[in-house]
Protein backbone atom coordinates (compact mmCIF):
# COMPACT_ATOMS: atom_id res chain seq x y z
CA UNK A 1 0.00 0.00 0.00
CA UNK A 2 1.12 3.31 -0.96
CA UNK A 3 2.57 5.64 1.80
CA UNK A 4 1.72 9.57 2.18
CA UNK A 5 3.33 12.83 3.48
CA UNK A 6 0.63 14.77 5.23
CA UNK A 7 1.02 17.94 6.94
CA UNK A 8 -1.67 19.68 9.44
CA UNK A 9 -1.85 23.71 9.21
CA UNK A 10 -3.93 26.44 11.37
CA UNK A 11 -4.16 29.59 8.97
CA UNK A 12 -6.42 31.37 11.02
CA UNK A 13 -9.94 29.59 11.49
CA UNK A 14 -8.79 27.71 8.72
CA UNK A 15 -7.49 23.90 9.42
CA UNK A 16 -4.77 23.19 5.42
CA UNK A 17 -4.14 19.79 5.35
CA UNK A 18 -1.34 19.13 2.61
CA UNK A 19 -0.89 15.33 1.29
CA UNK A 20 1.34 13.85 -0.89
CA UNK A 21 2.50 10.32 -2.30
CA UNK A 22 5.72 9.33 -1.01
CA UNK A 23 7.62 9.24 -4.12
CA UNK A 24 6.63 12.53 -5.34
CA UNK A 25 7.68 14.49 -2.03
CA UNK A 26 10.59 17.01 -3.59
CA UNK A 27 10.18 16.42 -6.86
CA UNK A 28 9.13 19.07 -9.79
CA UNK A 29 5.77 17.89 -11.72
CA UNK A 30 6.41 19.08 -15.26
CA UNK A 31 3.68 18.68 -18.52
CA UNK A 32 1.16 21.05 -16.86
CA UNK A 33 1.42 25.00 -17.85
CA UNK A 34 3.72 26.48 -15.40
CA UNK A 35 5.85 23.21 -13.43
CA UNK A 36 4.79 22.35 -9.87
CA UNK A 37 7.30 21.94 -6.79
CA UNK A 38 6.09 19.58 -4.75
CA UNK A 39 7.68 21.41 -1.77
CA UNK A 40 9.33 19.38 1.24
CA UNK A 41 8.15 22.63 3.28
CA UNK A 42 4.73 22.55 2.51
CA UNK A 43 4.19 18.68 2.22
CA UNK A 44 6.77 17.19 4.75
CA UNK A 45 4.79 16.15 7.10
CA UNK A 46 4.00 12.51 9.03
CA UNK A 47 4.34 9.59 6.80
CA UNK A 48 1.42 7.37 6.87
CA UNK A 49 -1.42 5.23 5.59
CA UNK A 50 -3.48 6.94 3.32
CA UNK A 51 -6.59 6.25 5.53
CA UNK A 52 -5.22 8.32 7.86
CA UNK A 53 -4.43 11.06 5.69
CA UNK A 54 -8.14 10.79 4.65
CA UNK A 55 -9.37 11.26 8.02
CA UNK A 56 -7.24 14.55 8.47
CA UNK A 57 -8.58 15.50 5.95
CA UNK A 58 -12.20 14.93 6.67
CA UNK A 59 -11.34 17.60 10.04
CA UNK A 60 -9.86 20.25 7.45
CA UNK A 61 -11.49 23.14 5.77
CA UNK A 62 -8.95 23.23 2.68
CA UNK A 63 -6.71 20.25 1.34
CA UNK A 64 -3.85 20.00 -1.12
CA UNK A 65 -3.52 17.03 -2.53
CA UNK A 66 -1.04 15.65 -4.84
CA UNK A 67 -0.45 12.20 -6.50
CA UNK A 68 -2.05 9.01 -7.72
CA UNK A 69 -2.72 7.18 -4.40
CA UNK A 70 -4.04 10.35 -2.45
CA UNK A 71 -6.27 12.00 -5.27
CA UNK A 72 -7.56 8.52 -6.06
CA UNK A 73 -8.62 7.77 -2.73
CA UNK A 74 -10.21 10.98 -2.62
CA UNK A 75 -12.32 10.88 -5.43
CA UNK A 76 -13.07 6.67 -3.99
CA UNK A 77 -14.33 8.70 -0.74
CA UNK A 78 -16.43 11.12 -3.05
CA UNK A 79 -14.43 13.88 -1.39
CA UNK A 80 -12.91 15.29 -4.87
CA UNK A 81 -14.92 14.93 -8.57
CA UNK A 82 -12.91 13.43 -10.86
CA UNK A 83 -13.42 16.75 -13.21
CA UNK A 84 -11.86 18.89 -10.53
CA UNK A 85 -8.44 17.67 -11.13
CA UNK A 86 -5.55 18.61 -12.97
CA UNK A 87 -2.52 16.78 -13.86
CA UNK A 88 0.94 17.82 -14.48
CA UNK A 89 2.08 14.94 -16.61
CA UNK A 90 0.41 11.86 -15.24
CA UNK A 91 0.32 13.42 -11.59
CA UNK A 92 -3.01 14.02 -10.74
CA UNK A 93 -3.34 17.61 -8.18
CA UNK A 94 -6.80 18.50 -6.17
CA UNK A 95 -7.82 20.91 -3.96
CA UNK A 96 -10.77 20.64 -1.58
CA UNK A 97 -12.27 24.07 -0.06
CA UNK A 98 -15.23 23.56 2.57
CA UNK A 99 -17.10 26.68 3.23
Amino acid sequence: MSKVYVKTMTRGRNRVVAVCDEEILGETLEGGRVPFKVSEGFYRGTLGEVDEAIAAMRQATICNLVGKAIVEAAIECNMVHERAVIYFGDIPHAQIVKF
